[in-house]
C-alpha cells in the first residue's frame, strides 16, 4: 500500500535508460507481466501461491538452489515466497521485502482487463502495477541479474514475496516474522512505502519511508429503549451519536513531530517556490515548531496535517431498524491513524473527552499493533542519496512518515530496521493505487529496476566474480 505523497514545488528533467533496451529489462518486463495477470486479490478468484510459485519457479531457473527456494505459508492459497541469495556471511543479511496480494478489481469499474497487462500511451495498466507487483517484479529480475553476473556480496540477500498486506495479517509477512524469523532475519530491510514523486512529467523528490501511522478504527455507540415513531421524545440515539460527531469534527488533535517528520519538512523546506511555505516549513521543523505555522501548513495541504498530528475522522454510520420505530441503536466508525509512539488507549481515552457523553460508549475495532519508527540510518540515506544523484541529479532525497499503512511494522517492531525504498517515479496527482485504470510509467518502471538493482549492490556490498 503507497502512501499518500506530499506536494512539492521542485523539477528535474528525468533521467534514465531506454525502456527494455538491454536484455535484462526484456526478462523483467516478463516477470512484470506474469505477476499482474495473476488474480491474487483476497476472493475465491484469487491465489497468491500462484505468483509465489511462478517466481520460484524462475529464480531456481536463473540457478538458485531448491533449498534456497522456498514457498510457506498456513493457507494453501496464500503462500509466501522465501529466497537466499548466498554472500560472503561477512555481515548480517539484508532483506527485500514486496507483497503480491492486491486489493480486488472489478472488470466493469476499468476501461481495461485489471488482470491483463497492458502496455498503452507510455503506461503499464494493470491491478498491482503499483501497489506492489512492479517492486515484486524489480527484485526478482535483479537478483536473476546479479546471478547471472557472478555478483557475490559481503552479506546474504534474503527475498520475501509475501500475502495477506491487503487484505489481513495472518498468512503473510507477520506470520513469517513470527513462525520463521530464522528465514527473514536481517540486519534490515527495503519495503514500499517511499518512492520517487513526479507532476506532469517533472521530477520532484526521492522519499525514503522510515515510519507509519498506526491504523486504529474505533466503535461509538448509542442505544436506548426506541418507540414508535409517532411517539417522538427528546432521547434519541441518532440525535445523541450526531452530537458526539459533531464535537469530534471541531476537535483536533496536537502538532507532534518525531525524527523522522522534523526532518521531512527541513529538508522539504528547501524546494520550495513559494518563500512563505518554505519559512513555516522551517518553524515546524524546530526543536519547539510554530503552532501558528503548522494550522497554515495543515490549511494548505491535507498530507502535511496527517504528517503533524493523529487525525481521527467518521468514516461509516448506522442507525436505526425501522422508518416507523425510534432508534435502539445508532454507530459510528471512527478511523484513526495514530502517529509513532502515540498509545491507542490514549487516542481512545481522548475520544471519550471529546465526546463528552457517557451514553455514548467508545471501543477498539481490533486493537492495533503500534509500529516503531526505524532510526535514520547512515549507511542507507548515503547509499540512497548517491544512488538518486546519480540517477537524477537534482531530486532531493526526503525522509517520510506514512500516514497509511505497511508490513514494515513487523519488521520494525521484531527489531529490523525497515525502509521504504523505490525509484519509481509516480504523479503525485494521479494516484491510482487500489483505484480504477492502476498503472506505472513505463519508463518509470526501467529507471526503478536499474535503481534497486543500483541500490542491492550498495547495500550488500561485494563484487562481481
Amino acid at each position: 500500500m503507497r502512501p499518500f505523497i506530499a506536494i512539492l514545488a521542485f523539477s528535474l528533467i528525468p533521467a534514465g535508460v531506454p525502456a527494455q533496451s538491454k536484455p535484462h529489462e526484456a526478462r523483467a518486463r516478463e516477470i512484470y507481466k506474469e505477476l499482474v495477470e495473476i488474480n491474487t486479490t483476497d476472493t475465491p478468484a484469487g491465489n497468491v501461491t500462484n505468483a509465489a510459485v511462478a517466481m520460484a519457479a524462475r529464480l531456481k531457473a536463473a540457478g538458485f538452489p531448491d533449498a534456497d527456494v522456498q514457498v510457506l505459508g498456513p493457507d494453501p492459497r496464500k503462500h509466501n515466497l522465501v529466497a537466499r541469495y548466498r554472500g560472503t556471511g561477512a555481515r548480517r543479511p539484508l532483506l527485500l521485502l514486496a507483497h503480491l496480494d492486491v486489493v480486488e478489481a472489478k472488470r466493469e469499474d476499468w476501461s481495461v482487463d485489471p488482470f491483463t497487462f497492458i502496455e498503452k500511451d507510455g503506461w503499464f495498466y494493470g491491478r498491482g502495477t503499483s501497489d506492489d507487483k512492479a517492486m515484486a517484479a524489480q527484485f526478482v529480475a535483479a537478483l536473476i541479474r546479479l546471478k547471472e553476473e557472478g555478483f557475490k556480496p559481503d552479506r546474504d540477500i534474503i527475498l520475501a514475496l509475501t500475502a495477506d498486506e491487503e487484505g489481513g495479517d495472518f498468512n503473510g509477512a507477520n506470520w513469517l516474522v513470527t513462525n520463521h524469523r530464522n528465514l527473514v532475519d536481517a540486519e534490515f530491510a527495503i519495503n514500499e512505502g517511499g518512492g520517487g514523486t513526479m507532476r506532469g512529467g517533472k521530477y520532484l523528490t526521492n522519499e525514503v519511508q522510515a515510519s507509519e501511522k498506526v491504523y486504529q478504527d474505533f466503535r461509538l455507540e448509542v442505544s436506548n429503549s426506541g418507540g414508535h415513531s409517532s411517539l417522538p421524545v427528546k432521547e434519541n440515539a441518532i440525535y445523541r451519536l450526531s452530537g458526539a460527531l459533531a464535537r469530534l469534527a471541531a476537535f483536533e488533535f496536537p502538532v507532534q513531530l518525531n525524527e523522522v517528520t522534523r526532518a521531512y519538512f527541513e529538508r522539504s523546506a528547501l524546494v520550495q517556490s513559494d518563500p512563505k511555505t518554505a519559512a513555516d516549513m522551517k518553524a515546524v521543523s524546530a526543536a519547539s515548531p510554530d503552532l501558528d505555522a503548522a494550522a497554515r501548513l495543515s490549511a494548505q495541504v491535507p498530507y502535511w496535517n496527517s504528517m503533524m498530528r493523529t487525525t481521527c475522522v467518521a468514516t461509516r454510520l448506522q442507525g436505526g431498524h425501522a422508518n416507523n420505530a425510534l432508534p435502539q441503536l445508532a454507530t459510528a466508525n471512527v478511523n484513526c491513524r495514530i502517529l509513532p509512539g502515540v498509545e491507542p488507549e490514549a487516542v481512545k481515552a481522548k475520544l471519550t473527552e471529546v465526546i463528552a457523553d457517557s451514553k455514548v460508549s467508545v471501543s477498539f475495532v481490533n486493537k492495533a499493533n503500534p509500529s516503531k519508527p526505524a532510526p535514520l540510518r547512515p549507511d542507507v540515506m548515503a547509499a540512497v542519496e548517491s544512488l538518486t544523484k546519480e540517477m537524477f541529479p537534482i531530486v532531493i532525497v526526503v525522509p517520510v512518515m506514512s500516514t497509511g499503512a505497511t508490513d514494515s511494522l513487523y519488521f520494525r517492531n521484531a527489531g529490523i530496521p525497515t525502509f521504504g525504498i523505490d525509484g519509481t517515479f509516480g504523479d503525485i496527482d494521479d494516484v491510482r493505487a487500489h483505484g480504477r485504470d492502476e498503472r506505472v510509467g513505463v519508463k518509470q518502471f526501467f529507471e526503478g529496476l536499474e535503481f534497486q538493482y543500483r541500490l542491492i549492490k550498495l547495500l550488500a556490498g561485494g563484487a562481481a566474480r
